[in-house]
């Protein structure tokens, strides 16, 4: 296999298991804060035990997080090195911000957060907590900069020549305020509310569903349910203020999200299909007009297609990027479709009689997971043939030094070692759900029965 290619797919590995946790600990933290500020308000003590078990399982990520992420920072250096002198000046004035104030802030507030029940006042914790959660917010600015830099360059010009040439940022306020940052970090910021949400309300329908920890559970599901169906709404129109972004600064990338070939004709919407890049055609069920609709508001309107561009210049996997997106839409609505169908049942005061609604939530933890992972997919794959928009061809950037040989070994040990983490993760996690929200100096709100729907009513 070329030494591209494996570089790639080390890379994407590697992120991919990263941004496993990043989101988890973005969404719990919003989570943490909403459970601290009720108990400071009501003074019931159910959210102050939500929020100290929700801080461990927090903790768990942010570490696992923390780990997976350093392995990409050499990944620059060593298997892309060209890409590193060439973005060099943008990426180190990002993630330098990322340290003074993301990481910085999160990593100051962490010691208090985990460590300082009933040895702060109840409002000092409860400021950790929000320093926290800012502080995991802050960090996802930066890194979305940085790539969005990479979609949209912006404030910049070129010093050298060949080899040897960089980009140089001339104006920072923007490079951070490229014309796509603002759009995906919002994509990003609400992907990561839905982690957490969903991850919340699976394991309290668990514990309904198996009769345990009624009251407390019943809270929290509440509460996390308000949550993700603000933000699954919410998501909506975020992806849709994204895709007129795309289209307007990356109409390749957009052509192959919908499978649109003809260079200057109106374009359908599918709401799946299968595109066969041989003959340069799609098939499956469409809304005729539909993406001429959705980008000029109007089912007439030609949408510049793939074969407006150079094959070149084009994506090279157009069907992956076709199906990673369009995977992503249907997870996005079938989340909204869960959201308000609970929210439903909720209105009528039947939400927890609902024992097969409860059942569907458990495993619907993965389910913002898969969104996230296949969201990034479609659009790095999409950005493809560039590493840099426009700038900077992949092909191009990867480390002539080393070999392939070199970054397969590599691989089959990062694949092993990662194994063992997620491993890790899991058990740790597993451990933690079937322990319960209470320690073991506290009383549960209600012990187990064995009459699962009669616990699920109350």
């Amino acid at each position: 296999m070329e030494t591209e290619i494996l570089a790639r797919i080390q890379f994407a590995f590697t992120i991919a298991f990263h941004y496993i946790y990043p989101p988890l600990s973005i969404g719990l933290g919003l989570l943490m804060v909403i459970f601290e500020g009720l108990y400071i308000q009501t003074k019931n003590q159910l959210y102050h035990t939500l929020c100290r078990f929700w801080t461990k399982i927090f903790a768990l990520t942010f570490g696992i997080g923390v780990v997976t992420g350093i392995v990409m920072e050499f990944e620059f250096g060593t298997n892309w090195a060209v890409y590193s002198r060439y973005v060099g000046d943008v990426f180190g004035s990002a993630l330098a911000a990322e340290g003074i104030f993301a990481f910085a802030l999160e990593s100051g507030f962490l010691g208090i957060l985990l460590f300082g029940w009933n040895r702060v006042k109840p409002w000092v914790h409860f400021v950790s907590t929000v320093g926290v959660f800012l502080g995991s917010m802050f960090s996802a600015v930066w890194i979305v900069v940085a790539n969005s830099w990479q979609q949209t360059p912006a404030g910049f010009h070129i010093v050298g020549e060949g080899m040897q040439a960089r980009a140089e940022i001339t104006d920072f306020w923007a490079m951070v305020f490229n014309p796509s940052s603002v759009d995906r970090l919002t994509h990003v910021w609400i992907g990561a509310f839905l982690s957490g949400a969903f991850l919340v309300l699976s394991v309290h329908a668990y514990y309904l569903v198996k009769g345990r920890y009624i009251e407390i559970s019943q809270k929290a599901f509440k509460i996390a349910l308000l949550v993700a169906t603000v933000f699954s709404l919410s998501q909506l129109l975020t992806g849709h203020h994204s895709a007129d972004g795309v289209a307007k600064n990356q109409p390749a990338k957009l052509a192959a999200l919908e499978g649109h070939y003809p260079a200057n004709e109106k374009a359908d919407m599918y709401l799946f299909g299968w595109v066969d890049q041989k003959n340069e055609t799609v098939s499956g069920l469409k809304i005729p007009g539909g993406l001429s609709f959705l980008i000029h508001q109007d089912f007439d309107k030609p949408v510049v297609g793939l074969n407006a561009f150079k094959k070149e210049d084009r994506p090279g996997q157009v069907n992956a990027v076709f199906q990673f997106y369009h995977l992503m839409v249907s997870i996005g609505m079938l989340l909204i479709g869960m959201t308000l169908l609970a929210s439903f049942y909720w209105w009528r005061g039947k939400l927890f009689d609902q024992r097969w609604l409860l059942m569907l939530f458990v495993p619907s933890v993965i389910l913002p997971q898969i969104a996230n992972q296949v969201g990034w997919f479609a659009a790095e794959m999409g950005r493809q043939p560039w590493v840099v928009y426009g700038l900077l061809r992949t092909s191009q950037a990867f480390s002539q030094a080393v070999s392939a040989n070199q970054i397969l070994f590599s691989l089959i040990l990062f694949f092993l070692v990662y194994a063992l983490l997620l491993f890790l993760f899991l058990y740790l996690l597993n451990k933690k759900i079937k322990h319960g929200p209470y320690d073991e100096s506290e009383e549960e709100d209600r012990p187990m029965t064995k009459d699962i729907s009669d616990a699920i009513t109350g």
